[in-house]
């Protein structure tokens, strides 16, 4: 299924481990640029600012190239604006298969086109449904783009794709009335968690590592809808919205002490299981959601002024980053505070001189005092003299 030659695919990843282990101070730059250099590659643009320009250019030839099919057929009759995205989404799969086979990837230039694609055949869904069936249209972009990232591993695909599912799940659930308004929340929550431990075993399962990143993705993806789905002002907003139900001064939503300890429980969770388990993305989405649950309560209980609360919140998180760092500052394994092994200092280098001279005996040398006669020349074979004093 994947369009990409998978020698390069591979090669991609010893030159990524290169420049992880030379940023180590493993190798030396000479040999991870001969490494790199050895290796056919990609074409392909790591710098993110590069990328995006290559995207605006890519977007601005995609929009070109559909321009002028569309002067083409302006004169035409109304079937040529039912059918100009599906052309439009022909072009862009098209474009996106070329550029593939031309070797770019993650290039800037074949972003453009594979989201320009899935853009438009949802665009087209929408107007051959005039708009009136959100759940046909998620289907066919949740459709369209697994089927990028399964053959050209777009990672921005996978998240469109984990986007899409939710938005078929939002509105499967508002086909079944007011029922499935009221039990969306929690439907919501048992899939989320469902498609974490799914793509959680698909991991550690996973044999081939070209997914793995997407992956990765879909599995973050899964936390945060997992929080948001029975977050109290979600829920609250969306219940005002969907079951238009007024919250009157004194009354709640139902449920409501369920969705306020959800809303600070899961946070604390994520947390807890973030540093046992030394999960980076997961560590850095609890800090993210305890942030967003203060603003919840925030949102409507105002406990005290702004200014009040941001001092008093900025002294709380001094206050435990502070002893925190005191804390783990001397631990040599686990969670620390300590630098991580892979960077760009030179400990490593020192590490290894350190190694050497140990396990030979070996003393550091030391520069003799500068000597008021000078010896040289050797111009004779013997004594280093050259025949004069």
């Amino acid at each position: 299924m994947i369009v990409y030659d998978k020698n390069l695919l591979d090669n991609l990843t010893l030159a990524e481990e290169a420049k992880s282990l030379q940023a180590a101070g493993f190798i030396s730059k000479e040999q991870k640029d001969f490494i790199k250099k050895e290796l056919p590659a990609f074409k392909r643009q790591s710098n993110i600012l590069v990328r995006l320009g290559f995207f605006l250019l890519g977007s601005f030839l995609y929009s070109s190239i559909c321009s002028v099919i569309a002067l083409i057929g302006l004169n035409s009759e109304r079937v040529f604006f039912e059918i100009c995205c599906y052309i439009f989404a022909i072009i862009g799969f098209a474009g996106a298969e070329f550029l593939a086979n031309q070797n770019y990837y993650e290039h800037g230039l074949d972003d453009a086109f594979i989201l320009g694609a899935v853009l438009n055949l949802g665009i087209a869904i929408g107007i051959t449904t005039e708009g009136n069936n959100g759940l046909v249209i998620a289907f066919f972009v949740a459709v369209a783009s697994f089927m990028m990232y399964k053959r050209y591993l777009n990672l921005l695909s996978i998240l469109i794709f984990c986007i899409s599912v939710s938005a078929l799940l939002f509105f499967g659930m508002l086909e079944f009335g007011d029922i499935g308004k009221a039990i969306l929340p929690f439907v919501a929550m048992l899939f989320a968690a469902a498609f974490y431990f799914f793509t959680k075993k698909l991991i550690n399962n996973l044999t081939e590592n070209y997914y793995y990143r997407g992956l990765l993705w879909a599995n973050s993806f899964c936390l945060i809808l997992f929080y948001f789905s029975c977050n109290y002002l979600v829920v609250r907003e969306l219940s005002v919205v969907l079951l238009e139900n007024k919250i009157l001064p004194g009354t709640d939503i139902p449920f409501a002490f369920f969705f306020y300890a959800f809303t600070f429980i899961v946070p604390a969770v994520y947390l807890v299981q973030a540093l046992r388990t030394k999960d980076r993305i997961m560590l850095w989405l609890s800090f993210l959601s305890i942030g967003f649950s203060i603003y919840t309560i925030g949102f409507y209980y105002s406990v005290l002024p702004v200014e009040v609360a941001l001092t008093v919140g900025g002294l709380v998180l001094f206050a435990i980053a502070y002893f925190s760092i005191r804390k783990i500052k001397d631990n040599e394994v686990g969670l620390t505070f300590r630098p991580d092994r892979i960077n760009t200092s030179n400990a490593l280098l020192n590490a290894e001189a350190l190694i050497v001279a140990s396990t030979f005996g070996m003393k550091p040398e030391v520069k003799p005092e500068n000597s008021p006669m000078e010896f040289g020349g050797g111009g004779f074979s013997g004594g280093g003299s050259e025949g004069s004093f």
